[in-house]
């Protein structure tokens, strides 16, 4: 459902940019339930499939009903640019318990039948307890999903951040947010945000101003939240995940060289990033015309999607076309 989110003067100054360590653990984790959402993520989940058999995330998966609402404690805003997660987790384990429990009331109260349901009239019961055992979950969770990866998930993030720094500084909001259409709009000082869960159809940020969280796992979906006192925020996909798992590799592999042809192969291989036909043109070193044939191809067969950004259109590779690339 459309949120609407109102800016006044105060809050166009106080938009920023942060990377959460704790919150991309949260995503990972409720990306698992969600195998609609995997298409991106094969090679990541084959090679964390001995670590997920010990790994015990029913507390956590409980406080992520779908639809409903998630404890904002669970994964604050975070407050500098790039927080370590140790600095993160121990913001969750200084919560307030009190606070935690009307959260935690709140989330029930979103799904009152759910599976976790149980474990959250637990919660309820100790909320001091309950914040102890969140964060050593997360913690696990942390060590076992998101670690390993994690420099070169922090480089993904950081590079979408340098990049939309770059779209806001020549032309404003309505620029930063172009490629994130229909999902995020910008018109007359107001923000709409086609978003999931349980949310109020308007906002007024108040002065707050707009944290923008890029996430690797949320995919494809735009997520805000976060009631006072938490600035609010936004979630939204990070460019270039369709070559975040994929090893580099000097060109095509040869079986699917085989399958597509050599140039399509190079076309489908190269686009770790959306790219638009004059680029592709000029990367392989290959007339528009005929990579403009072959995207028509690759598009057709579900390899990838295509869309506007100003005057140019982008492709991108579907879960199917990275899947295929990688091999």
């Amino acid at each position: 459902m459309p949120l609407h989110m109102y800016f006044g003067p105060k809050d166009l100054l106080r938009c920023r940019f942060a990377v959460s360590p704790l919150g991309q653990t949260h995503e990972a984790v409720r990306m698992l339930r969600r195998p609609e959402r995997h298409g991106y993520h094969l090679p990541w989940l084959r090679r964390i499939r001995d670590a997920l058999r010990g790994l015990d995330l029913s507390e956590l998966w409980a406080l992520m009903p779908s639809p409903g609402y998630t404890p904002d404690f669970l994964g604050p805003p975070p407050e500098v640019p790039c927080p370590s997660f140790e600095d993160e987790l121990a913001r969750l384990r200084a919560s307030d318990p009190q606070a935690a429990r009307v959260e935690l009331a709140r989330s029930l109260a979103t799904a009152p039948d759910a599976p976790g349901a149980p474990l959250v009239r637990a919660m309820l019961a100790d909320p001091e307890r309950a914040i102890r055992r969140l964060a050593d979950v997360t913690e696990r969770a942390w060590t076992a999903l998101v670690a390993p990866d994690w420099p070169r998930l922090r480089d993904l993030l950081e590079a979408d951040i340098a990049f939309r720094s770059r779209q806001l500084a020549g032309g404003g909001l309505e620029r930063l947010f172009e490629d994130l259409r229909p999902a995020m709009t910008w018109a007359d000082g107001r923000l709409t945000v086609r978003t999931t869960g349980n949310v109020p159809p308007f906002q007024r940020l108040d002065g707050r101003g707009l944290l923008l969280l890029p996430s690797a796992f949320v995919w494809p979906d735009v997520v805000s939240g976060f009631a006072p006192p938490w600035q609010p925020t936004v979630i939204y996909p990070v460019r270039g995940i369709g070559g975040l798992w994929q090893r580099s590799s000097p060109g095509a592999p040869d079986a699917l060289i085989r399958l597509l042809g050599a140039s399509r192969a190079a076309i489908l291989s190269g686009l770790t990033e959306p790219a638009s036909t004059t680029a592709l043109a000029q990367r392989h070193g290959l007339a528009a015309s005929s990579v403009s044939e072959h995207l028509s191809v690759l598009r057709g067969a579900g390899l990838l999607t295509a869309r506007r950004q100003g005057r140019q259109v982008l492709y991108e590779r579907t879960p199917l076309g990275v899947t295929l690339a990688a091999g």
